[in-house]
């Protein structure tokens, strides 16, 4: 399989980039986007293959980063169940997943906007639960002090520790969404995307397929919940609010929902502007509330130039630089 070069030469950027990065680029810059790539990524393996839209990734996130939080260690030791890492980090990705199933599960009972709308419902109901739970998950204070485990004699919250960590999963979940959509289970998603009366009747069970698809997805979205709650070092129902679960759909769509690189893509642009934009907002006076509708305008901007993201705007140019030589030579103008 041919490699385009561009990937040769991101990967080895990403590779050296500490060595002349500043810790903030590294561990919030950086950090934050591999986090919300994998998170986003999730969405858009179910929305890219499997034609369905979830807004509950961001809750499935919250789920794993709230399981370590409770079967392992925090600064709320009335709750938390201090267990050892191999663990604690084990049961949070399978009470994600489960979750998910769940999830899946009622939501393959709608199709389109509603589906939409009953995982906005599943986001919104678990937030509030959250919230007002305060044996289990301590209500809106949620935890403080929740530290990854120092393995190997490494602090993985230092932040080239925590860059790598991070870029690790992001390339593992990556390169794993390509293989699974190459497989037999991926290509037989995209088939029932595309067509689920055909592949009924060939032979496929759609409703599994599409309930296991949300099982699969939602490993990225844990681990990515897991390193958000270790980069802040805390959890809460802010984390998994309606706002959170809104700006995957808006990162994944950002940065092309048909390819898995489109969701670090849009992660990288939404944390740009959440890091810098806001501050230029506020210092004309506009008020940090306003930057909401800013990453609202951009939205709109990007889908009514290529409901495709940056990724359609990229291969409009590419397309259109290819066609004007030959327009040229025809002796016609575009």
């Amino acid at each position: 399989m041919r490699v385009n070069p561009a990937y040769w030469v991101a990967g080895a950027v990403l590779l050296i980039l500490p060595a002349f990065a500043s810790d903030f680029v590294l561990y919030q810059l950086f950090g934050w986007t591999f986090i919300l790539g994998m998170i986003a990524l999730s969405l858009m393996f179910l929305a890219g293959y499997g034609g369905m839209v979830s807004l509950a990734q961001m809750t499935v996130a919250g789920v794993a980063g709230y399981m370590v939080a409770i079967f392992g260690e925090s600064a709320i030791t009335d709750i938390s169940q201090g267990w050892p890492w191999y663990v604690s980090i084990p049961l949070a990705l399978l009470i994600a997943a489960l979750f998910a199933t769940a999830t899946g599960w009622l939501a393959d009972r709608t199709e389109g906007i509603y589906t939409i709308m009953i995982t906005l419902a599943i986001a919104a109901a678990f937030f509030y639960f959250f919230n007002q739970n305060y044996v289990i998950f301590n209500g809106f204070s949620g935890f403080n002090g929740v530290l990854p485990p120092e393995l190997f004699g490494v602090n993985w919250r230092d932040p080239i520790a925590f860059y790598y960590l991070t870029l690790f999963w992001a390339a593992a979940w990556y390169f794993g969404a390509i293989y699974v959509s190459r497989s037999p289970f991926g290509l037989a998603l995209q088939g029932i995307r595309d067509n689920p009366r055909r592949m009924a009747a060939l032979g496929y069970h759609v409703t599994a397929h599409k309930v296991a698809a949300y099982a699969v997805a939602a490993f990225p979205a844990a681990v990515g919940g897991i390193l958000l709650t270790w980069q802040s070092a805390q959890i809460s129902p802010g984390t998994a609010g309606i706002g959170p679960a809104i700006d995957i759909l808006i990162v994944a769509v950002i940065g092309g929902i048909g390819h898995p690189v489109g969701a670090f893509i849009g992660a990288f642009i939404y944390v740009i502007l959440k890091t810098f934009a806001i501050d230029l907002i506020v210092f004309v006076g506009l008020g940090s509330e306003r930057f909401r509708l800013l990453i609202g305008l951009g939205f709109l901007a990007v889908v009514f130039w290529s409901p495709d993201g940056v990724l359609g705007l990229w291969e409009k140019l590419k397309r259109s630089r290819g066609l004007n030589p030959l327009l040229r030579k025809a002796g016609r103008r575009p």
